[in-house]
């Protein structure tokens, strides 16, 4: 199935993990730019450097394979393999960013946005009862298994 294909499927998963893999570069670029910030910003900077990287790791299920991770991180990113808990996780990461909001507004609104975008996606997802459906290209249903 291509991309196109994925994209046309309707699957609000595939679109919950295409906006995930937006929320990665997001946070990451939001985080550092963030992180000059001599007030308590800082903190919710180094959070969304953190949830990128949970994401990373959440979207992108071929890393879980070839980066050398603990089996409790294993553990962790597993949990989230189901579109209410991708909904939950991504919705958690949103309210914390929103409150950065109390102590200053900053870019790190457009991370708290596009994170609760993904937790809509998600939860559409799952209200649906659509399967949770990873995209071949970002390393889910068969591409994992032929790297081994």
């Amino acid at each position: 199935m291509t991309l196109a294909e994925e994209f046309k499927s309707r699957n609000f998963s595939i679109y919950g993990q295409w906006t995930g893999v937006l929320c990665i570069f997001l946070c990451f670029a939001l985080g550092i730019a963030n992180i000059f910030h001599f007030n308590l910003l800082i903190i919710f900077s180094v959070i969304c450097l953190v949830c990128a990287f949970i994401i990373i790791f959440i979207e992108i299920p071929l890393l879980l394979r070839i980066c050398p991770t603990s089996p409790a991180f294993d553990g962790f990113i597993r949990r989230f393999e189901t579109n209410y808990m991708r909904a939950a996780i991504y919705a958690v990461m949103s309210v914390i960013q929103w409150i950065s909001i109390s102590v200053a507004a900053s870019s790190l609104i457009a991370a708290a946005v596009l994170l609760l975008i993904a937790a809509l996606f998600y939860l559409a997802a799952g209200v649906k009862g659509q399967a949770f459906q990873g995209s071949k290209t970002l390393g889910g249903q068969g591409v994992a298994q032929m790297i081994i």
